[in-house]
């Protein structure tokens, strides 16, 4: 069994909730943002998502299963096979049409990688890889917002 690791990162976007939920809900589109993702498929069932991460030389997949949906507030997921992961993202309207979001994932370091990397090191490099990611979303969707 590995070892857990969990990362919070979070972001201001100048958008209205609304379109920050919309643009984050359109799963299969997150490869446009997040680098590693390489694809996201929906499956038959609407909460179920088949999910592949290729990085650094590795590649996982797993699927997904949405576990709670409040519609412009949070959604939390948890992995149902392969990669073990789980996490939420929560959306804070704020004043002027901004919107603060806060992205929380924890993941499983397998076994066979965990004596192979400091979790520090690595737990830094997700932690700036997940920033980065959402300071991407928060350009997309401030690009959807100026063209509205």
């Amino acid at each position: 069994m590995g070892r857990w690791l969990e990362h919070s990162v979070a972001v201001d976007i100048a958008a209205p909730v609304d379109l920050v939920w919309a643009v984050w809900s359109d799963l299969e589109s997150m490869p446009l943002w997040m680098r590693w993702i390489e694809s996201v498929k929906t499956l038959d069932d609407p909460d179920l998502t088949e999910w592949t991460l290729a990085a650094q030389g590795f590649r996982f997949q797993w699927k997904a299963r949405i576990t709670q949906r409040v519609e412009a507030q949070q959604l939390h997921w948890q992995s149902v096979g392969g990669l073990p992961t789980k996490g939420a993202v929560r959306f804070y309207p704020e004043a002027d049409e901004r919107t603060a979001v806060k992205l929380t994932v924890s993941y499983e370091l397998p076994g066979v990688l965990a004596p192979l990397m400091d979790p520090k090191i690595l737990g830094g490099l997700v932690s700036k890889e997940l920033q980065a990611n959402l300071d991407r979303f928060q350009e997309l969707v401030e690009e959807r917002a100026r063209a509205r």
